[in-house]
C-alpha cells in the first residue's frame, strides 16, 4: 500500500511540475492543482496508513497510537483542499480575464512567432 501511495504522489507531483512548465495558462492552473493534490496525499500519508484505525476516540477510552488515526494530517489536508479550491477558482478567473484582454492564453500574453 505504501509503494502504491508513493507512486501516486510521485506521478501527481511529476505531472503537475511538467504542466507548470508549459506556456499556456490553463495548463499552468491544471499543473498547480495536480501539484496540490500530490502534496495533500503526502501530508495525509504522514499520519501513518492504518486501514482499521478509528478516526476519533470515544470520551473516556484509552487512546494509543495503534488504536486511532492521527487527526492533525486530516485537518491539514481538509484545510488545504479548501484553500486549493479557492486558489484554483481565482487563477481561472485571472486566466479568463487575461485571455479576454490579450486574445491569447500564452503566459506572456502573445503568441510566439514562427520563423
Amino acid at each position: 500500500m505504501a509503494l502504491l501511495l508513493a507512486t501516486a504522489i510521485g506521478i501527481l507531483v511529476g505531472c503537475g511540475l511538467w504542466l507548470m512548465l508549459r506556456a499556456r495558462t490553463f495548463e499552468l492552473v491544471l499543473g498547480l492543482a495536480l501539484l496540490g493534490y500530490g502534496v495533500n496525499l503526502f501530508i495525509f500519508s504522514m499520519g501513518r496508513l492504518r486501514p482499521d484505525a478509528a478516526p476519533f476516540v470515544e470520551p473516556g477510552a484509552a487512546a494509543t497510537l495503534a488504536t486511532h488515526a492521527d487527526p492533525l494530517p486530516q485537518a491539514l489536508v481538509l484545510t488545504a483542499i479548501v484553500i486549493g479550491f479557492a486558489m484554483t477558482a481565482l487563477l481561472l478567473a485571472i486566466a479568463l480575464r487575461a485571455r479576454a484582454e490579450t486574445g491569447s492564453d500564452h503566459v506572456d500574453g502573445e503568441e510566439p512567432t514562427r520563423d
